[in-house]
């Protein structure tokens, strides 16, 4: 099926190539994709494009990588380019999905029937930079995607469509950051056609109560602090997979990473038996580590330089015991 309804599209990782992806395979011309400027990455550090302009190029779609959309910022030369070229872009509606510049008001009076953003998150709760894994760090039962009207706050504009989804025991960042790019994906087609179908999308202010920011994660974060309890370092490993990860830090400084782990209730291990950061047992099963409250058993590891392992691997070439300590991070 082809389509009428012209859709310029900003977003840079994953989440957005996904929702890129969708729009392009139903059939709406694209006629400029912008993305983020290519950033070193990897062990050697080289510049690598991201997941928006890859698809991009390889469907032949154009692309602009302005470092900024602000006239009055660092980059104002670059700005002002970029915003004369979505000017002189014949297009009907812009589409938002994780771009990380910020779209001043003039941006968002370019674009005729406006611009939608996909958000990863049932707004207003976690708005910002790390909707998926703060829902996840917090415990939330459900998340999901909101499609809204931009406008020049935080996503703070008008909400057009919500979806749900629930938040699995086993969940981490990276798996439910899978279901809710398809979900954002199969969304904004559907918006996009109902908008070329009907010439308009209704929407309705977010509620004033209820606002959460999701703040950018910082690799400082990582620090596992056994003074927690079990259940919020659980909630902490799922939610920091794929990055930064979790980090149990022993007493000689060596820093492990920690993928996968389980929280333990303080009656299955002995309440008030052992203080916060001691290694209680070293089994297959895992690597059994006191809290403030409970104990968390710790399932997938990673040593310096190595790969993730389960425990029962890792713990071949470890040599980790009943009673050693762990480090526990200062306060920031």
């Amino acid at each position: 099926m082809t389509h009428t309804l012209r859709v310029v599209f900003a977003g840079t990782p994953e989440f957005a190539s996904a929702a890129l992806a969708a729009i392009h395979e139903a059939g709406f011309p694209v006629p400029l994709v912008l993305t983020q400027p290519d950033r070193p990455a990897g062990r050697g550090m080289k510049l690598q494009a991201s997941a928006v302009k890859r698809y991009a190029l390889e469907h032949g779609l154009p692309v602009a990588q302005p470092p900024s959309l602000r006239r009055a910022g660092k980059f104002p030369a670059e700005a002002a380019a970029a915003i004369d070229r979505l000017r002189e872009t014949p297009h009907d509606v812009m589409v938002v999905a994780a771009y990380g510049l910020l779209l001043p008001q003039e941006v968002l009076d370019i674009p005729p029937r406006g611009c939608l953003n996909i958000h990863a998150s049932l707004l207003p709760r976690w708005r910002g930079a790390a909707p998926i894994h703060r829902a996840l760090q917090a415990g939330d039962a459900e998340t999901g995607i909101t499609l809204m009207q931009m406008d020049a706050g935080l996503d703070t504009g008008a909400m057009i469509e919500v979806a749900r989804t629930p938040i699995a025991s086993r969940d981490t960042t990276a798996t439910l950051h899978d279901k809710l790019a398809a979900q954002g994906a199969q969304l904004i087609v559907e918006a996009l056609s109902t908008l070329e179908r009907t010439g308009a999308l209704p929407s309705m202010p977010q509620p004033a109560e209820g606002v959460t920011y999701a703040e950018k994660i910082g690799k400082h974060e990582a620090a596992l602090d056994w003074r927690e309890s079990a259940a919020a370092l659980a909630r902490q490993v799922r939610a920091f997979d794929p990055f930064p990860g979790g980090v149990a830090t022993l007493e000689d400084g060596t820093a492990l990473k920690v993928w996968a782990a389980e929280a333990i209730s303080a009656a299955g291990v002995g309440a008030g038996v052992a203080s916060p950061g001691t290694i209680v047992e070293v089994s297959s099963d895992g690597v059994l580590i006191a809290c403030g409250e409970g104990a968390l058993r710790l399932t997938q590891l990673q040593k310096p330089g190595g790969k993730r392992l389960p425990a029962r691997e890792f713990l071949a070439g470890a040599t980790l015991k009943a009673g050693q300590r762990l480090q526990l991070p200062e306060a920031i």
